[in-house]
């Protein structure tokens, strides 16, 4: 989709107010550079701002370019635009009055800005964003940045460096339509697009007609390939039939063998039927045999149940027999107990006697309780004098290990400050002491040979806690102090070789000068401390630094004190610093009065990286304390150890004895116990032989129990007649069915052996069928891997069929045929086996690369055609509009008696190199030359440079100029042409407004009222008269004419 075309740019032309839209009604400064105030009201036409060097006048540039949303980069001055505050504010403003597209219509422009670099936009008194503003100046057509409209002072040798290629775009930007640069562009864009779609071209041409040539070279050797490929896809359709011509073979085979299987199966169902037949009558007869053996086995069960129950009953009487005998045994032992029970109750009462004797005779038995206690009170005693030493030991323990935290620690930061001191030496040595590391460690070797303390370098024995401070000291220190003159020649004779200063240090009998102390004045300016209190350092070092650099002489203030540093001269300070700068002044011997110089602090690169010599000698001293606490520590540590063995120890052996005194109470208990149970155990048994039943009534009980077991005997033994009349009924059947049984299993066998016969008979017929049926079965199996294997060689189609029937019908004759076409095949030979993928790849790419020609041939048209249609439009109106610039330029230079032209120089579709030559001749017998640095002098080009502006006055649609000091370096005949340039072109009807900013006039110029005389004075006395000029008027001529005054 084609971008929109911006709107046609309309000629601006004057109101009754003589003034255009977008012209400069008023400017008004607030802190801004070098002005605490100012308000200026510029003309409509050309406006001569005039005034010495450092007035202000390119203040008055900076301010229009920074107030129009112009960068601080294109003023060629400061890059921020905190920069243009003026010094010792914090904030300023510059304020832009603008005439609208009405008389009535005035549009206000205020941008604040501040020393942080932040800006804020205004527009009629509201606050917007900076874009809002850029868009109406936009609609004005203002460009700061465009060389032509904007030429700033330090920007004048600028122009003059413009290419014509610049020089063209600048004007394209400044004059004639505005869409001429936007088209200028788009024909740049097509022609390169264009270049690139011709050389695209040319390159696939040249490609497509390579490859066609390769292809027709090979086309003899792929018409054999093709051959040979056409033989050996006929062998391979031949195969293809091969797998089909076995398949088909061993599908007869298969058939034969399913007839096979057929007449076998007949067969064996025919044996099997006469097997059926003979064995159904046999079966009956077995049928029988098993209804008289489960007879028979019922028959013999209930023998064996009869023979068990006699078992039994003869179990039965054995038992009764042997209790019987018991009982009769029991009788005679009784008999004989009775004679020996009397004498053990006699035995027994004596045991019992002699028990009680011996308990009575045993010691009376008291418990040790009170040796127990006194031993378990010292036990305890010995315990906790055990527990306070190892609470002791382990309270030092801790105690240890918390100082040896702290030793590491201090181990540690003792490291850190030795790496920090190589730090400084390698910093030093980085800075220009490239010796300074040799020099420390010689010193460091030799420490012992001086007479008194040798300090350096200086940088490791200051140290500056506030590192703000340290650019203060830096570069004022010399490397190495000593205390004693002979130490001198020592050191200097030795380090002479490393190239290191060295500064002998006497103290001086004479009193130095107390240091002035800080005063609440100076205080009151921000002033609070002097060099020398900022840093420590050894007493000697610090006597030298303030010796040599006057360090107490010197103040630090805040910066406070930066806004007020003009009053720290009248309290006698001569150097003061601040955190961006120092100050020194001086007084003149001749006029006393006081000079100043301002430096800007930098920022350190040394005294960053310095040491603390006093933490280092502290750290040094808590080691060795620490070092020796934990050694006093350990040795504590031991004695609580031996003091805590100690009283375990002795704990101990209270527990042996305690237990030993515990283990003979026990023994003693335990004896008493013993006699104590014996005795109750002998009352127990006599007490049980008094108990015990006498001899009569026993051997009545026997006697009882006796007849009882005679009578079961009996009992028993009808039971047992009964059983064994039973047993022989049981036995006489079971004979009987087992004859019968017998007699069928003759019959059977008989039988059987008839259908034995039939039996081999019918497994042969059996046989026969499985191993005509298997091979049946192997038949299927070899015809189904045939056919899937042919299958996958090639699926039978008709197209294939028909193939098949032109080839042999044997598998010897098609086998003798693929071996003759292949070796026919392999007989056409040729260098490349892969030249047909190479010719037909190859023919791709012709086929790919002729579309992509055609769509590129197409791209070639179509961009061509837009170019020239772009073309067509913007070169004649470039023609048109640099002949009239041409023709105003050389008419001007005619009037100044010198010739010169514009032209365009072209360069057909290349675009990009379209330019305009300016150029001069200042010289009657001279030729007209290209305006640059070489062919003409400085006034020369500037006064090419203002023609050329003015030449463009006519033509521009921008509503002011500003040049700024353009007519320096130019001679006074040059000057003078130049003005009446400016003035002629500014009395044109719609010229822009113009600033022409210059430090002086040549005297007897032609004015008109189309200028405004804008004079900038500035210094300490303009206050008074400046109150005057309050009302912004101004003189509109200096010719005599007296006109309405406008600003």
């Amino acid at each position: 989709m084609a971008e929109s075309r911006p709107p046609k740019r309309h000629k601006i032309s004057r109101g009754d107010d003589d003034y255009m839209p977008g012209n400069i009604l008023e400017i008004e400064l607030h802190n801004f550079m070098t002005f605490d105030y100012l308000k200026c009201k510029p003309g409509p036409r050309l406006n001569l701002v005039i005034g010495p060097n450092g007035s202000g006048k390119s203040s008055l540039v900076c301010a229009i370019a920074l107030g129009l949303c112009g960068e601080p980069q294109l003023l060629g001055r400061a890059t921020s635009v905190g920069a243009y505050v003026k010094r010792g504010e914090e904030s300023g403003h510059v304020k832009i009055t603008l005439r609208g597209d009405q008389k009535e219509e005035n549009i206000t422009i205020m941008r604040k800005i501040n020393t942080s670099n932040k800006s804020e936009w205004f527009f009629n008194g509201n606050i917007v964003a900076k874009k809002d503003v850029a868009e109406t100046i936009q609609r004005f057509n203002i460009q700061v940045n465009n060389l032509t409209q904007f030429l700033p002072q330090d920007r004048v040798c600028e122009f003059a460096k413009l290419t014509p290629v610049q020089l063209l775009e600048e004007t394209e930007k400044a004059v004639g339509d505005p869409q001429l640069p936007e088209q200028h562009r788009a024909l740049i864009d097509k022609s390169r697009t264009l270049k690139h779609v011709e050389l695209s071209l040319e390159k696939n041409e040249g490609t497509l007609n390579q490859l066609k040539e390769r292809n027709a070279e090979l086309e003899k050797d792929v018409e054999r390939v093709r051959q040979r490929d056409e033989l050996l896809a006929k062998a391979e359709s031949m195969k293809k039939k091969l797998p089909w011509l076995k398949y088909d073979m061993k599908q007869a085979e298969y058939r034969e063998a399913k007839k096979r299987e057929k007449i076998a199966a007949k067969e064996f169902q025919k044996a099997a039927k006469l097997l059926n037949e003979l064995k159904e009558p046999i079966n009956k007869q077995k049928d029988e045999k098993a209804t008289l053996e489960a007879k028979c086995k019922k028959v013999n069960n209930r023998i064996d149940e009869n023979a068990k129950k006699r078992m039994d009953l003869k179990e039965k009487e054995n038992r009764l027999e042997v209790e019987l005998q018991g009982k009769y045994k029991e009788m005679d032992e009784l008999k004989r107990q009775e004679e020996t029970r009397q004498q053990k109750f006699i035995n027994a009462r004596e045991e019992l006697a002699a028990a009680e004797l011996e308990l009575k005779n045993l010691d009376p038995f008291l418990h040790p309780k009170d040796e127990l206690a006194r031993l378990r009170e010292e036990t305890q005693e010995l315990d906790d004098f055990a527990t306070q030493a190892r609470e002791n030991k382990s309270q030092t323990e801790n105690e240890i290990k918390v100082k040896r935290s702290s030793l590491e620690r201090c181990q540690d930061r003792l490291k850190e400050m030795g790496n920090k001191s190589t730090n400084c030496l390698h910093a030093l040595k980085r800075s220009g002491v490239e010796k300074i590391v040799d020099a420390y460690d010689w010193v460091k070797a030799h420490r012992h040979e001086f007479n008194k303390e040798v300090y350096g370098p200086v940088l490791l024995e200051v140290n500056v806690p506030d590192q703000s401070h340290a650019g203060y000291l830096e570069g004022q220190v010399a490397w190495y102090t000593w205390k004693d003159p002979r130490d001198r020649d020592f050191l200097v004779n030795n380090l002479r070789n490393f190239d290191v200063p060295v500064l002998n240090y006497t103290r001086d009998s004479r009193q130095r000068e107390p240091p002035p102390e800080i005063s609440p004045d100076m205080r009151a300016l921000g002033v609070y401390s002097r060099l020398d209190q900022i840093f420590d350092a050894p007493f000697a070092v610090k006597e030298v630094l303030n010796s040599q650099s006057n360090l107490d002489r010197s103040f630090i203030g805040s910066k406070e004190t930066d806004q007020k540093a003009d009053g720290v001269p009248k309290l006698g300070i001569t150097s003061l610093w601040t955190p961006e700068n120092h100050y020194h002044w001086s007084m003149s011997r001749y006029g006393n009065h006081v000079s100043a110089i301002v430096e800007q602090v930098q920022r350190p690169k040394l005294l960053l990286n310095n040491l603390n010599v006093r933490e280092i000698e502290d750290l040094k001293s808590q080691e060795r304390d620490l070092k020796e606490q934990i050694a006093s520590s350990e040795e504590s540590v031991k004695r609580f150890k031996d003091e805590e063995r100690s009283f375990m120890n002795q704990a101990a052996n209270l527990r042996k004895q305690s237990e030993a005194i515990r283990r003979e109470a026990q023994i003693k208990k335990q004896e008493r116990e013993a006699i104590n149970r014996r005795i109750e155990q002998k009352k127990a048994k006599l007490k049980l032989m008094e108990e015990q039943d006498d001899l009569d009534t026993e051997l009545a009980k026997l006697a009882d129990q006796a007849t009882e077991c005679n009578i079961q005997r009996f009992h028993n033994a009808i039971k047992i007649k009964d059983l064994l009349v039973e047993a022989a009924g049981y036995r006489r059947n079971y004979v009987e069915q087992r004859m019968t049984c017998i007699e069928f299993d003759a019959k059977i066998k008989e039988v059987e052996a008839n259908i034995k016969q039939h039996e081999d008979l019918a497994l042969q017929a059996s046989l026969q069928f499985n191993n005509a049926k298997k091979e049946a079965e192997e038949c299927r199996q070899n015809l189904t891997d045939l056919l899937n294997y042919a299958k996958s060689i090639a699926r039978l189609t008709p197209n294939l069929e028909k193939e098949f029937l032109e080839m042999p019908t044997t598998i010897e004759e098609l086998e003798a045929a693929i071996q003759d076409t292949t070796s026919q095949a392999n007989s056409i030979l040729f260098v490349n086996s892969n030249i047909l993928e190479q010719y037909e790849d190859r023919q791709r790419q012709i086929e790919d690369l002729a579309t992509k020609l055609d769509a590129d041939k197409k791209e070639y048209e179509r961009c061509k055609a837009e170019l020239e249609n772009i073309k067509g439009k913007w070169l004649p109106t470039l023609r048109n509009l640099v002949a009239k610039i041409n023709e105003t330029f050389s008419q001007n230079f005619r009037q100044m008696a010198v010739a010169g032209e514009v032209s365009l120089d072209e360069h057909d579709i290349d675009f990009d190199q379209y330019g305009i030559h300016i150029k001069v001749k200042f010289r009657e017998n001279g030729e007209l030359e290209v305006l640059s640095a070489h062919h003409q002098s400085g006034g020369e080009r500037s006064v090419s440079t203002i023609v050329y502006l003015v030449s463009l006055q006519d033509l521009t649609n921008c509503p002011f100029r500003v040049v700024d000091e353009i007519n320096q370096g130019m001679d006074p005949i040059n000057e003078r042409k130049m003005f009446q340039q400016l003035v002629r072109a500014a009395s044109k009807p719609n010229t822009p407004q113009c600033f022409l900013l210059t430090p002086k006039l040549l005297p007897d110029l032609q004015y008109s009222e189309a200028c405004s005389i804008l004079n900038v004075m500035n210094g300490p006395w303009i206050e008074q008269p400046s109150k005057v000029w309050t009302t912004g008027d101004r003189w509109s001529t200096i010719t005599g004419h007296v006109g309405e005054t406008r600003c």
